[in-house]
């Protein structure tokens, strides 16, 4: 019964250091061309939002999202657009909400590099030291995340 406790605990352990090791390690490439890693921004809180544009509450998100982007110097931001057939169509809807972050267009292996993505809108937010800080599946708001920032920035 111990070994049996023992070896599921391992067991979860190494899952749980394989999860953790993906996601600091992800890299992302936007429309431009332009690759990213999460160790290229120690020193800034990164913001990766996983979204559609389908979906209704990912396009309420936008605005504070680029709200965030031209207010706060210390953020970055990534929109990870998802479940679409048309990326052309994706980056003249994502120019048309005015979208000052880069566009990544994404698909499960996109997902699968940062976290768990169940369902969208997905909000990973990675502190400075490029720690998962939260991972937040469904509609989010500016004030959540300056909050959150802010919260887990004074510590």
């Amino acid at each position: 019964m111990r070994q049996g406790l023992f070896g599921v605990a391992c067991t979860l352990l190494l899952a749980f250091a394989a999860l953790s090791a993906a996601a600091a390690d992800f890299k992302l490439t936007d429309s431009d061309r332009k690759v990213h890693r999460l160790g290229d921004y120690r020193g800034k809180w990164v913001i990766v939002n996983f979204w559609a544009t389908w979906c209704s509450p990912c396009l309420e998100e936008i605005p504070d999202l680029v709200a965030i982007t031209e207010s706060r110097k210390d953020v970055q931001v990534f929109g990870v657009a998802m479940e679409f057939q048309d990326s052309k169509q994706v980056l003249e809807f994502a120019a048309g909400m005015f979208v000052n972050y880069p566009i990544v267009l994404g698909d499960r292996k996109t997902a699968d590099q940062v976290g768990k993505v169940t369902g969208l809108p997905t909000t990973f937010i990675y502190d400075p030291q490029g720690k998962l800080a939260v991972r937040h599946v469904g509609k989010i708001t500016r004030k959540q995340i300056e909050r959150l920032l802010d919260r887990k920035g004074s510590r």
